[in-house]
């Protein structure tokens, strides 16, 4: 096993299948509680008040120069996820790309809900697709360069915010990195206006890692209780141990 796996899982109860299935039934039912109050939570991310973009925010793109507006490509819904890739890094931050591994098939289905989706990274274009061919990724995947969008929004922060611990990540203030990750949602009006109605960092990205998503039906879990840090275990996919 590779040292990263905590090994077996030993001494778990072991019951005939009636009883297996009351305890199953009896977490049905916290699973239904978790249910319904992720779909009041959903509720209340909707009627979120929004807050009008008011800086015309431009990026480095497979069209050339692309603004805010064009990334939305003719449709109302932009999802923006904050990729970590510097401008002088080689390759992007390999948690994200962990995440990235189930951004391709949103393209099949997202327009069809009026949303578009797009990836964000102050790193250069030609970086940026040098390491998506590696990855063999396709979706669209845009560079900011130091354009003021992920400053703005909280997923990067200049040398002195850095320097005197006043960059703001999830919504509070402390010592950072150059980069953080996150997502961030935009809507487009009719006349054009755009308005930013929602972000989520850090614990609040879970929900769109599939990964993740599958780990946590396992026994095991996502197996990470025994590490130094949460997904220290992660790395790129092309650089797994055989």
């Amino acid at each position: 096993m590779p040292s990263y796996d905590s090994g077996p899982v030993l001494n778990h109860s072991v019951v005939s299948h009636d009883r297996w299935l009351d305890a199953r039934i009896a977490l049905l039912e916290r699973e239904k509680e978790l249910s319904r109050q992720r779909d009041e939570v959903n509720r209340l991310r909707r009627e979120l008040p929004w807050e009008r973009v008011e800086k015309r925010y431009e990026f480095q793109g497979p069209n050339g120069r692309e603004s805010l507006a064009d990334l939305f490509e003719g449709r109302r819904q932009l999802v923006v996820y904050h990729f970590m890739f510097a401008p002088e890094a080689t390759e992007g931050c390999k948690h994200c790309s962990f995440w990235a591994e189930g951004f391709d098939a949103l393209a099949a289905h997202l327009p069809h809900r009026d949303t578009t989706f797009a990836v964000v990274s102050r790193a250069p274009l030609a970086t940026l697709d040098a390491y998506k061919r590696r990855m063999g990724w396709h979706f669209k995947w845009v560079s900011s360069d130091d354009d003021d969008f992920n400053y703005d929004l909280g997923a990067s922060f200049r040398p002195e915010e850095r320097k005197n611990g006043t960059a703001v990540y999830n919504y509070r203030p402390g010592e950072r990195g150059a980069d953080r990750e996150g997502a961030s949602v935009f809507y487009k009006a009719e006349d054009g206006t755009i308005y930013h109605t929602y972000s989520t960092w850090a614990r609040g990205i879970d929900l769109l890692n599939v990964t993740y998503n599958f780990l946590d039906l396992t026994p095991k879990g996502r197996d990470e209780a025994h590490l130094s840090a949460a997904q220290a275990w992660v790395r790129y996919k092309d650089r797994y141990e055989a």
